[in-house]
């Protein structure tokens, strides 16, 4: 049951490259008014090196420093990375975003996609949920223990591996059919089981399997490929949707879109004790330090945080917080007060200002 007595969180704070700077300073301002409003413990916040910062500061783009700070902390807001900018001998590396889901195995990575009151979005209904496999899969960068999931026998041949795995493919898909059960109680897997029988059928079938265990969860299934038209065309028909790694970051890119712009697309990374706070969008290098930059994504990705965290640990103030904060967004958009990407004029720090202001007249 859910408790009254509120807990204090030690969270990092990871700006990353180009726009990051600019939102996540945004996203905590915004998450200390909301845990002040609902009656919850100030979080201590952790502010660390990453990306290029910390290849200035420390010679690497996610210090040691910043690793075992991490392992200290309930969870963390980390900011886009621009790993195409960085020095040679660290692109070749794996990526901070990467390596971070990879080390702390934060298997779940939950993205919504809703659409915004008061803005031109594709399609206006959509409000639904990817729940992606972030652990194995196609993508090879974090499929395996060293080294990764592509190599080259020869110079002229290239191979990816796709690995997949029961305990990998059944916690997802619990993930999934109990945030359906939070929300209206619908799960559809994405797969691609007529041609990838052994591996993304595995993945259906094991799906199907947790199903049997959630009879109040309606369940169906799309191949892929079928799935984007179907995303496009009937978005609003879809709730919870679970898939690979691959075919989850490509789908949530889509979603984002169809919803009214990347810049409002949120996203954690969890594990069973641990999340990571992150937009589903880039560094934006070319509008980075111009104010222009959207925060909704990087806010919301903050809410999801707090929610997960009072969720975990039955901590009613911090989901309070994240409620206010998801509320205050949605009446600041409607209320005409957006940036230019969503067809407004306001810049980062006014529209932040008036997510605060909304939180703490509420």
């Amino acid at each position: 049951m859910p408790t009254e007595d509120p807990q204090t969180y030690r969270l990092g704070v990871l700006p990353g490259d180009g726009i990051g700077p600019e939102i996540v300073p945004a996203a905590v301002e915004v998450m200390d008014a909301a845990v002040a409003a609902a009656g919850a413990k100030p979080i201590e916040w952790v502010p660390l090196p990453v990306g290029a910062a910390g290849i200035e500061s420390h010679g690497s783009a996610l210090p040691a420093e910043t690793l075992e700070a991490l392992e200290e902390s309930d969870g963390w807001l980390l900011g886009p990375h621009d790993s195409a900018a960085y020095p040679e001998e660290h692109r070749l590396q794996l990526n901070p975003s990467g390596f971070l889901r990879k080390h702390f195995d934060l298997f779940a990575n939950l993205r919504p996609a809703k659409a915004f009151e008061g803005t031109k979005a594709l399609l206006p209904g959509i409000d639904l949920l990817i729940v992606r496999e972030n652990t194995e899969g196609f993508y090879a960068d974090r499929s395996t223990y060293r080294g990764t999931g592509e190599f080259m026998p020869t110079p002229d041949v290239a191979i990816a591996m796709g690995i997949f795995t029961r305990p990998a493919i059944e916690r997802i898909a619990w993930q999934a059919f109990e945030l359906a059960r939070r929300r209206r109680r619908h799960v559809t897997v994405v797969h691609k089981a007529n041609v990838l029988r052994m591996t993304t059928g595995f993945f259906l079938d094991i799906c199907r399997e947790i199903g049997a265990d959630y009879p109040d969860v309606e369940l169906d299934d799309f191949h892929i490929d079928a799935m984007t038209v179907h995303l496009v065309r009937r978005a609003a028909a879809f709730d919870v949707i679970v898939t690979e790694n691959m075919f989850g970051d490509i789908l949530s890119d889509l979603a984002g879109e169809l919803a009214g712009s990347l810049g409002i697309a949120p996203s954690i990374n969890a594990s069973h004790t641990r999340a990571m706070a992150q937009a589903a969008h880039g560094s934006a290098p070319d509008i980075a330090g111009r104010g222009l930059a959207n925060p909704i994504a990087m806010i919301s990705s903050g809410a999801m945080l707090l929610d997960w965290l009072g969720t975990q640990r039955a901590d009613a103030a911090t989901r309070r917080a994240a409620t206010l904060i998801e509320t205050a967004l949605t009446a600041t958009v409607r209320a005409g007060i957006s940036t230019s990407d969503l067809g407004g004029t306001a810049s980062t720090k006014a529209f932040t200002a008036a997510v605060v202001a909304a939180i703490e007249t509420a």
